[in-house]
């Protein structure tokens, strides 16, 4: 499948920056004044977007897995793999794609052949790499899985209450807990278990916070918390929670720059029109950047900021810090942002 050039004005993105067109099934691709096309992607609802070379592997919701070559900007192969998945991880050459329809996780080759299907009879989750291993958690058994990249599983843990996803830093691996709002904290390298509380869901959670791309920066994890307006600070050497910054909407996402001095956050509800920018544990910028924010992303060198506005149909590029609208394209229901190239 070619790539279709559309038009594009006064955009010159210098990165490659890859947008999920949610509602058409296709993937847009900026560069240097131009955007590209990939279509036939599929239902990409919840679709995550990695790099690994000169490919791009894409797991949308409904299934299916598909890999992309990025020179060509051209869909080399596509494969279902399930009726729902919600995640993948590259594990050694190999990728792991975890399902919630059927209860399976899926290794496969480079080239998406199937090597082995592991049963696991629930919907999962939280699906990360370490080391030649990958973990993750079981909604409906209340478990977390460890197993080697050939798939043998190695290891159970029994959680107090439902895993919903995970962040894995430096050997550690922490999975967010529903009723009350826990942390279950996984030490992959003397593999103990153990749960920390963090608070109590206040308000009726719209969306729940996408946990795999916490923020961390210096030893610590910026949490988004579920039903409260706040993140949570996590010590990833001291195993606990050792602060809280207040923010004015419940959060969906929070990312760190890449030299580690702001931390960017978007909202669900009545604030998901705005993105909030942290500096040394206080909100010091508040803006209302589109209509409805669904993903945010820092650029490389962390000089600006990519949102998705998914009611105005439009990517923007904002300056950090003052989250002003510097460039913008129109993408038709862009959600997740990722760099490329």
């Amino acid at each position: 499948m070619l790539p279709l050039m559309l038009l594009l004005v006064g955009l010159v993105f210098g990165t490659q920056v890859w947008v999920v067109e949610r509602e058409r099934g296709a993937l847009a691709v900026l560069q240097g004044g131009r955007v590209f096309e990939i279509e036939g992607l599929g239902d990409l609802s919840h679709a995550t977007l990695k790099f690994k070379g000169s490919s791009a592997y894409l797991v949308g919701r409904d299934g299916y897995i598909s890999l992309i070559d990025t020179k060509e900007l051209r869909l080399v192969r596509r494969v279902r793999t399930g009726s729902s998945s919600i995640g993948f991880a590259f594990c050694g050459e190999k990728i792991v794609v975890a399902n919630y329809d059927p209860g399976t996780v899926l290794i496969l080759s480079p080239d998406l052949r199937v090597q082995k299907v592991i049963k696991t009879g629930s919907r999962n989750v939280g699906l990360r790499s370490w080391k030649g291993l990958f973990v993750f958690s079981l909604m409906d058994k209340e478990e977390i899985w460890v197993a080697d990249c050939g798939g043998k599983v190695l290891k159970k843990f029994k959680t107090s209450s439902t895993p919903f996803d995970a962040l894995l830093s430096e050997g550690v691996y922490l999975v967010g807990l529903f009723n009350p709002p826990k942390i279950g904290v996984l030490d992959l390298t003397t593999m103990t278990y153990r749960e920390v509380p963090l608070g109590k869901s206040e308000e009726a959670v719209l969306k729940v916070p996408h946990l795999g791309t916490w923020g961390v920066k210096e030893g610590r994890a910026y949490i988004p918390a579920v039903g409260e307006r706040k993140l949570y600070v996590f010590d990833l050497v001291k195993l606990k929670k050792v602060g809280e910054i207040e923010l004015p909407g419940l959060p969906v996402f929070a990312v760190v720059s890449p030299e580690g001095r702001y931390i960017a956050v978007n909202f669900s509800g009545d604030m998901e029109d705005f993105v909030a920018l942290i500096e040394r544990g206080r909100v010091v910028r508040l803006e209302r950047v589109g209509r409805r924010v669904l993903h945010i992303r820092f650029s490389k060198e962390g000089r600006f900021l990519y949102v998705s506005s998914y009611y105005e149909n439009k990517v923007k590029k904002l300056s950090i810090p003052d989250l002003k609208v510097v460039e913008e394209v129109v993408v038709p229901t862009p959600s997740g942002v990722f760099l490329g190239g």
